[in-house]
C-alpha cells in the first residue's frame, strides 16, 4: 500500500505515461471538458484541490522544464495569487515559464498525454507542464 506521495492510481497511472517533452495539463474546475484526451478529475468541492496542490503534489517525481500559462492569468488575479504562483514555480530547477494568449493555450491542450481537473476557481489558473 502507498503511503507516501501521490496514492490517487489514476494520477499515478496518467504520470506513468509521460515521457521526455510530453505534456500534461493541470486545469481549474470551469476549464471545458477534451474528449479527445484522458481527464483525471480530482475535483471535489469549489477550491479543493487546487492547481498548485497537484503540481507541488507532482514536483517530486516529474521533472517539469517547462510551464505554459494563459497571459490573462496576470490580468484578472490579484498580486497574492500570482506572487502564490510565482513561488511554486521557483521551486522547479531551470524552470522556463512561458505565458501566452488563453486561445493559444487553449490549442495546446489536445497534444497533452492527459489533463488534471481540480477544484480551483483562480481565474486562468490552468498549467501546461512539459516533461523533460
Amino acid at each position: 500500500m502507498l503511503q507516501t506521495g501521490i496514492i490517487n492510481p489514476h494520477v499515478l497511472d496518467l504520470v506513468a505515461r509521460i515521457r521526455h517533452t510530453n505534456t500534461l495539463v493541470i486545469s481549474d474546475w470551469a476549464f471545458p471538458f477534451w474528449p479527445q484526451i484522458e481527464t483525471v478529475d480530482l475535483s471535489l468541492i469549489k477550491g479543493l484541490p487546487t492547481v498548485l496542490d497537484v503540481l507541488e503534489a507532482l514536483k517530486p517525481n516529474f521533472k517539469i522544464g517547462k510551464i505554459w500559462q494563459a497571459e490573462e492569468f496576470l490580468a484578472t488575479n490579484p498580486d497574492e495569487t500570482i506572487k502564490r504562483f510565482d513561488r511554486c514555480f521557483a521551486g522547479i530547477p531551470d524552470l522556463v515559464v512561458e505565458r501566452l494568449p488563453h486561445l493559444t493555450f487553449k490549442i495546446m491542450v489536445p497534444n497533452a498525454i492527459g489533463l488534471i481537473r481540480t477544484g480551483d476557481p483562480t481565474a486562468y489558473g490552468n498549467l501546461i507542464l512539459e516533461s523533460v
